[in-house]
């Protein structure tokens, strides 16, 4: 009997890691909405103090603490060159794993977890692989569309490689 049991909730794992597949954190960054996966969402947190590191690259805003463990942040808007933006009560954190690396994310507010399953997500029509760099769709949701982020796309390598650093 016990090892029935043991079946069913590891099917019931899998299946849970199904429906989560196709489930996004929406977020707003200036007028655009953008998602990513949940698979990849460790938690999301209020604004905090952040430690700034000097040298650091442009869009890497410092470090936090978070139940003692060390997190760079990266404000997404310095990363999309888009203008600074002062924080408020909206501004969140998206802690996310990148590469084996837990990164917070500094976003203007977290909208919503939304279900968009594979075939309503299209590549990026009409432009070219630089203004694409970082979108790894456009997913249609209703009468909207959302731009699906690729994060292994929003650091590359080396800034992944500085970061473990930290």
């Amino acid at each position: 009997m016990a090892e029935e049991k043991d079946i069913i909730t590891d099917e019931y794992l899998d299946d849970e890691e199904e429906l989560q597949q196709n489930q996004y954190l929406t977020f707003r960054i200036a007028s655009e909405i953008y998602g990513i996966g949940v698979l990849d969402v460790v938690e999301i947190i209020r604004m905090v103090n952040i430690t700034n590191i000097p040298e650091s690259l442009p869009y890497i805003k410092g470090i936090i603490n978070l139940r003692g463990k060390i997190i760079p942040v990266a404000d997404v808007r310095l990363r999309f060159n888009l203008d600074e933006k002062e924080y408020d009560d909206r501004t969140c954190i998206i802690v996310v794993g990148i590469r084996g690396v837990e990164i917070g994310l500094i976003v203007d507010t977290v909208a919503e977890v939304v279900e968009i399953p594979e075939d309503c997500i299209e590549k990026m029509p009409g432009v070219s692989a630089g203004q694409q760099k970082f979108v790894k769709g456009i997913g249609k949701v209703d009468d909207e569309v959302k731009v699906l982020l690729s994060l292994d796309a929003l650091l590359a390598e080396d800034d992944i490689a500085a970061l473990k650093k930290i």
